[in-house]
Formats: C-alpha cells, sequence, structure tokens
C-alpha cells in the first residue's frame, strides 16, 4: 500500500475499464445458483462499507466487499473526516459527562422540531428513530475505539470544534464529541484520505476480499424474501453472482447523482452534490424491489455548490461549507441579501430554497457571492469549496469587475452560460442599482459591528466554524466577521446554489440496522449503513462529522446483529447421482 494518499493504491481487483457499469433491473433474482459464496456481502467502499467489513471481519465472518467504482474511497476520501461520536473517551479523561439523556434531547430537539416533547418516553420522535438514536450513543465510542485500538482509524480529540446548534439549552458538551483522524495536516483537509488508507490496510489485513468495478445490480432471495446473496456486473458485461451465508449489507451512498430521484423526492431545486459521482440511488431501487419502507426521501446533507463546479461535472469538487470573506455578501437576482451567510451550510442551503408564494419562485436558489480586495487577499484558501482562492489557483470560475458595474456585466454573461444546469435565472434590469444599495447598507451595519437584517456573526460556530479565515485584523473587530466594501474596486464575484453533501433517504432500518419492510419487519439476512437508508437526522445536521461518527456506531452493531445469524445453506440441492 502506497502511502502517499492517491486514488491509484485504493484499486483492488479492478474491472478493466474505469466507466462504470449502467444500470439494470433492480427486481430481485430467485436464481439460488452463485460464482462464489461468502458469510457477508458489503455493498460499498466509502466509510460505511469499510467500517462494516471491518468489524464484520474482525468478529470471524468471512467478507466480499464490492465496491461499483473503479477505486474505494466514496465520498469519504474527499472529506475532512470530522467524525462526531458521543460520550467519548477523551471527553470523559477530561472529567466531561456527555449523559445519555441529554444527547437524546440535543438530537430529537432538532432533528424533528415539530415533534420534539421533552416529556414524552420518545420525546415526540417514533420509536424506530428514538432506538436510532440511543443505538448511536451507544455504539458510537465502543466502535471508534475499536477502529483506533486496531490501527485501522488512530484517533485524536478535536475539540476546537463546535456543534452547529451549541446555542441551544439542550447541547450540554457543545466542543468535546469531535474526533479527527490521528495524523491529519494542519488544516485537516486530508482526514478523509487517511481514514480510507488505513481501513483498506486494515481490510485486506483482515482478509476481506475487496473487489472494485462491480455494480450491484440487484438481490437474490428465496421465495419466502430471505435475501441470500446479490448480483453484480462489471463494465466489460461480465456477471458475478454473489451467495451471502449470513448477510448482505449496503453502504452505497445516497442519490445526489440521480436527477430523477433528486426532482421526485427532495421537493427542492438541487442542482447537484459533491457526493462521489458513484451515488446514484442504487439501494433506493434494489431496496423496494424487495420490499424495503423508504423513509426521509425528503432530506438531504445539504450545502452550497458552486455553480461551475456542477456544470462541469467535477469529480473532485467539494461543497462550499464555509463561505469565506469578512467584506463579502450573497445577494440573489434582485441584489438582495436573503440571509445569514455563515450559517452551518444545511441551515444556510435551506434558506436558498425560501419559496415566494406570491411570486411562485424560488428567489435566492442561486446566489451571487461577491467580495472585494480585501477578503481576496485575507480570506483566499483552498478549504472545500471556498470560492475566494489564492492567486496561482484555478481561479476560472471567479468572476471580476474593475467597478461593480464591470462586476455585473460579467456576472450576466456567467449566469446565461449555466442556464441549463441553473434554469432560467437572470439579475433583474435594476440590479446594479439595487446592489449599491444592499452594499451601502452592509458597510453602515459593518461599521457597527451588528448586523441588524440577519445576525451574523452572533453564534460561537459563525466565528469558530464558519467565519473562514480570520486575519488579526478581524479579530480585532466589534464583529471579526462584518467589514464594509472596499470604496474602490477590484470585485470579485462567483454563482452559488443549493446541493447535497449527500442525500439521506432511503431503505428504513432498525438499531441493528437491519432493513424493514412496510409492516416495520425485518428483511432478513438485509442490512444498510450511511446515506443509502433513512437517516434517523431528518432535517438536521447534528454538529460537523455527524454523518460519519453514527454511520460508523450502526456499522459496528449492524455487524453483532449479522454475527449473531446462523450461516445459512444457501446453495440448492444437487440432483442425486443415478
Amino acid at each position: 500500500m502506497s502511502e502517499n494518499g492517491h486514488s491509484q493504491p485504493f484499486r483492488i481487483r479492478a474491472a478493466k475499464h474505469e466507466p462504470v457499469a449502467p444500470r439494470d433491473s433492480a427486481l430481485p433474482s430467485r436464481d439460488l445458483q452463485f460464482d462464489v459464496e461468502t458469510d457477508v456481502v458489503v455493498v460499498g467502499g466509502g466509510c460505511a462499507g469499510l467500517a462494516s467489513a471491518l468489524f464484520t471481519s474482525w468478529l470471524g465472518n468471512d467478507v466480499i466487499l464490492l465496491e461499483k467504482a473503479p477505486e474505494v474511497g466514496g465520498t469519504t476520501i474527499k472529506s475532512a473526516f470530522i467524525y462526531w461520536v458521543p460520550n467519548n473517551g477523551f471527553l470523559q479523561e477530561q472529567g466531561l459527562e456527555d449523559r445519555e439523556e441529554d444527547f437524546l434531547r440535543y438530537v430529537a430537539r432538532i432533528s424533528r422540531p415539530e415533534k420534539y416533547d421533552p416529556d414524552h418516553p420518545t420525546l415526540g420522535q417514533s420509536e424506530l428513530e428514538y432506538s436510532l438514536y440511543k443505538g448511536i450513543y451507544e455504539s458510537a465510542w465502543p466502535a471508534a475505539k475499536l477502529l483506533s485500538d486496531r490501527g485501522a482509524l488512530p484517533a485524536r480529540h478535536a475539540p476546537h470544534w463546535t456543534d452547529y446548534w451549541a446555542n441551544l439549552e439542550e447541547d450540554k458538551v457543545a466542543n468535546a464529541r469531535h474526533l479527527t483522524p490521528d495524523g491529519v495536516n494542519e488544516d485537516e483537509t486530508d482526514g478523509g484520505q487517511i481514514a480510507i488508507r488505513g481501513m483498506t490496510k486494515a481490510a485486506n489485513e483482515a482478509g476481506v476480499d475487496i473487489r472494485t468495478g462491480h455494480r450491484v445490480q440487484r438481490l437474490i432471495a428465496t421465495d419466502d424474501n430471505e435475501v441470500v446473496g446479490v448480483v453484480a456486473t462489471t463494465v466489460d458485461g461480465e456477471t458475478l453472482r454473489v451467495g451471502a451465508r449470513k448477510a448482505v449489507l449496503f453502504g452505497t451512498g445516497g442519490f445526489t447523482h440521480d436527477k430523477e430521484l433528486r426532482d421526485n423526492f427532495l421537493a427542492v431545486p438541487a442542482i447537484g452534490g459533491c457526493a462521489a459521482r458513484s451515488n446514484e440511488g442504487d439501494f433506493v431501487r434494489i431496496g423496494s424491489a424487495i420490499g424495503a419502507e423508504l423513509g426521509n426521501m425528503q432530506y438531504a446533507w445539504r450545502c452550497a455548490v458552486n455553480v461551475q463546479w456542477v456544470a462541469e461535472k467535477d469529480p473532485h469538487m467539494s461543497g462550499t461549507f464555509a463561505v469565506a470573506g469578512d467584506s463579502m455578501i450573497l445577494v440573489n437576482y434582485k441584489g438582495e441579501r436573503g440571509f445569514n451567510e455563515k450559517l452551518p451550510y444545511n441551515e444556510l442551503i435551506q434558506r436558498m430554497y425560501d419559496w415566494d408564494p406570491l411570486n411562485c419562485e424560488f428567489p435566492n436558489r442561486v446566489m451571487v457571492q461577491i467580495w472585494d480586495q480585501y477578503s481576496q487577499d485575507n480570506s483566499a484558501k483552498e478549504f472545500y469549496g471556498n470560492s475566494i482562492v489564492p492567486d496561482d489557483s484555478d481561479q476560472s470560475h471567479i468572476i471580476r469587475g474593475e467597478t461593480l458595474e464591470e462586476l455585473v456585466t460579467n456576472v450576466r454573461e456567467r449566469l446565461a452560460r449555466f442556464r441549463e444546469t441553473t434554469g432560467p435565472v437572470e439579475l433583474v434590469d435594476d440590479f446594479l442599482p439595487r446592489l449599491e444599495q444592499t452594499i451601502s447598507r452592509w458597510n453602515e451595519m459593518a461599521d457597527n459591528g451588528v448586523d441588524e437584517d440577519f445576525h451574523r456573526g452572533e453564534r460561537e460556530v459563525e466565528l469558530t466554524v464558519f467565519g473562514g479565515p480570520l486575519s488579526e485584523e478581524a479579530q480585532a473587530r466589534k464583529n471579526p466577521v462584518m467589514r464594509p466594501f472596499d470604496a474602490q474596486g477590484p470585485y470579485y464575484a462567483s454563482l452559488l446554489s443549493g446541493g447535497t453533501l449527500d442525500t439521506k433517504g432511503g431503505p428504513r432500518i432498525n438499531a441493528s440496522a437491519q432493513v424493514v419492510d412496510h409492516a416495520g419487519q425485518p428483511i432478513r439476512g438485509l442490512y444498510g449503513v450511511g446515506n443509502c437508508v433513512a437517516s434517523a437526522a431528518a432535517r438536521a445536521y447534528w454538529a460537523g462529522g455527524g454523518t460519519l461518527g453514527p454511520m460508523i456506531a450502526i456499522a459496528y452493531r449492524a455487524a453483532q446483529a449479522i454475527s449473531e445469524e446462523p450461516s445459512r445453506s444457501i446453495a440448492p440441492a444437487k440432483p442425486a447421482v443415478a
């Protein structure tokens, strides 16, 4: 295994060509003939799949892992891999207390605030989702510790990260639940590469049979709907039928890159996202075909995305997780600010989807990020989708103008270029005077250090996580994330729209990661972990790493449940020899 973090070292038994196999029918096969058998089939090679494979293998099971892409890593390999682990050992060593009842109240309060009832036995939540909250609390630290102790994912504490809703009274340990892989760089941008490299190496050592370039098309099931294997195909048209003596587990990611599913379920004009290009909702179709109940299909882990990167289908693109710049604002096609630019990304995007019922439109669905030379000089950094990048970086997404008038002309041209991606978004005729008025009001508020319109910079998380890189001069201001625009150009802009880190809807699971049917009963032999299944987080993004930490916890629980399954004889009886 190379130590350089490039993608090539992760390619194991790959298909001959780079493209992914085309989609085929998702209807289950009833033909119980197999090319190869194993105890457990894991589908997907990101964090969910690799963690599930490791935990299951370490419990003594033979595991085959099938990954659709030419290499493992999924969306995880592009991430910072901050992972959120309640009641972890690091906070315990510091004498902090992260009580289960506090954790449950926090996640329930923000996951479904319309249902939250602190006096209800399940806090107003469904029994299924409440059991998942409890499962995450119970298993996240044992899972993370096991990965660390075994060398697959050595952990260190990251208490400088703040929960996204630390302002709520239900959050009792707002700066203590975050971990990061040991050995990450100063900016914590390479955690995903470290995690995938470490987990892949551990999986190889544990004997997991990793096969990339294999797209799972359908399940193999008995007549009474017990799942006993999968059918996979390669880009070469070869078919592989894998039998599972105990279980099939999906960890394949969401449906970010399937436009039909986005349009049908997300109910907002999401234009794409930064998930791995292979995240096409395969398990939505495969799970539905076997009778799985779907849940939370309207929800996603949301983030802003750069319109140009989406239009170009850049496989390496990242979402814009922090909108950098102090002398910077986001304006809609009318030249008006629509919301607080420093909101946590999941909440910021929901303001991009504000609906205007009188004009029948989403006025904020494409926002123009505008900044001046000061922000270009002081906030330029290549950090997870930041539009403001150094002068020696690729700046093709940046629109420039020596004056605001020139900038507006160039923004109009850029919008016209990407009309196929954004739809018919055009600046109003009087956009320039409206923008000048918006900047004038911004400058007045910035001088006073108070955002009277949207309260930018009033929460800790907006300064510590989403303020972007702050200069010493910024930290000395009344409000570090507010500064007046320079009176003279040049000025800069970029186009942002609402997208997804990934979706969070799919087949429902119980606290053991068993996929359940329409009656809430487990479909025997079928499990799911991660963004391919219905997330208990519902509308919320609990904290940075609120995907990965819970994902590891549920993978751990899945492995325990699978190991308790009796090994089945899945091959049909052969006829007696005459």
